[in-house]
């Protein structure tokens, strides 16, 4: 309780708000392309590879996003940031709502939604850096909570689009971007404590570190699984088990659901009982449950039950990421999170560019969830590799603490 009247004490409350709803509409307006993806292929004829295509750029674009617009909220401020993205995303909803009669417009604004995917970039550091050090992790999660915002996409995007058409969702999303726009023009403050804006070399300078590229791929599967899925499961529930599209939009609602909120799950966990050890289990377990959803369960519900779980080894395992983040880079954290976190929208590209491939190619849903499943077996590997190396090199250091401290002695 202590801790908690502390933390209501510090920092700057309107900040924390105005960055979570910032964070949070932008965040179901990123997904709202997969989120009414059932009733825009109905207009078009297309192959399960442009399907997987299609609700995969948005995503891409996020990830593409992310970095330049970290970089330019570290140099001119998150309020100032926050509130040109917020009017930059107007743009692909207004053509979203007023055009988009073409394909290569859906991918053009589709690809334009990735603005409001790199809110992240923004918000965060923006609420975070009013707090103190005691409190950062309740103001980041508080933020990162906005990540809820493709609950609604995938619960009230099909109901509207069946009354006023996919179109009309892209206008009507226009309205609470309008109030979190307003909110955050209002409440949102720069913190005095802002640290000096990082350089392009300083995002660079990691990229020399093995360690950097291995996060990036493991996040690539954490996170880019779970926005993957986000965006592709309503076209799988209609294609594979001939589900109405609100119903797999219901579905899809109590998924994302269950790997929104078990992310801070993660990071206890991984405070418990160790961040490394955590995710080899993770890993592993997501090998075994996507192998079996390979076999395309015949029962809907069993197929639900089933990416349910898969959903919560993903959030829990995206928790559990960011906190062995911080233990193997103490002095990089904010870089590494940037491009860790671009690398998770990258995986959030592919996955339904797998799915969708592999459908068109094999007529089958099974080898693309197959070849996921593979991933993971790979990430298990390297994984289980690294930890070797680094108890290897701990022990080593730790022998050479204690000869040299005899040799002190002598």
């Amino acid at each position: 309780m202590a801790g908690i009247k502390g933390f209501l004490k510090s920092g700057h409350a309107p900040t924390l708000f105005s960055s979570f709803l910032y964070f949070d509409i932008s965040f179901m307006i990123w997904v709202l392309l997969g989120a009414t993806s059932t009733f825009i292929v109905a207009d078009f004829d297309l192959t399960p590879a442009q399907k997987g295509l299609m609700v995969g750029i948005p995503v891409l674009g996020g990830a593409l996003l992310r970095i330049p617009m970290g970089l330019l909220a570290d140099r001119y401020g998150g309020k100032k940031m926050g509130i040109i993205g917020m009017l930059l995303t107007m743009i692909p909803l207004l053509w979203g709502w007023l055009y988009g009669q073409h394909l290569n417009e859906i991918f053009a604004f589709g690809f334009l939604l990735g603005i409001a995917g790199a809110s992240f970039a923004v918000a965060l550091p923006l609420a975070s850096r009013w707090y103190p050090k005691e409190h950062q992790g309740l103001a980041m999660g508080i933020a990162g909570a906005g990540n809820s915002g493709t609950v609604f996409a995938s619960m009230f995007a099909p109901r509207l689009a069946e009354t006023y058409g996919w179109h009309g969702v892209f206008g009507l999303a226009l309205i609470p971007l309008l109030i979190a726009f307003i909110i955050f023009v209002i409440f949102a403050k720069d913190s005095p404590n802002a640290p000096k804006p990082q350089s392009i070399g300083s995002y660079l300078s990691i990229v020399k570190y093995k360690e950097t590229w291995i996060f990036s791929f493991f996040y690539s599967l954490t996170f880019g699984g779970f926005v993957g899925l986000t965006s592709y499961l309503a076209l799988f529930f209609v294609d594979q088990y001939g589900v109405s599209k609100v119903t797999a939009g219901d579905f899809v609602t109590l998924i994302v659901f269950a790997g929104s909120f078990v992310r801070p799950i993660g990071g206890y966990l991984a405070d418990r009982f160790g961040g490394v050890g955590l995710l080899l289990r993770l890993f592993a377990a997501a090998v075994v449950v996507i192998s079996i959803i390979g076999f395309l369960p015949s029962s809907v519900y069993v197929a639900l039950s089933l990416f349910v779980v898969t959903l919560l080894i993903f959030g829990i395992g995206n928790g559990a990421l960011f906190q062995v983040i911080p233990t193997r880079f103490p002095k990089e954290v904010g870089i590494m999170t940037g491009f860790v976190g671009a690398a998770g929208g990258l995986g959030g590209f592919f996955l339904p560019n797998i799915l969708g491939t592999f459908k068109d190619i094999t007529g089958s849903y099974a080898f693309g969830f197959w070849w996921i499943a593979a991933t993971y077996l790979v990430a298990f590997v390297i994984l289980y590799m690294l930890r070797k190396a680094w108890e290897k090199t701990e022990t080593e250091t730790e022998n050479t603490s204690i000869v040299t401290k005899r040799e002190a002695a002598m």
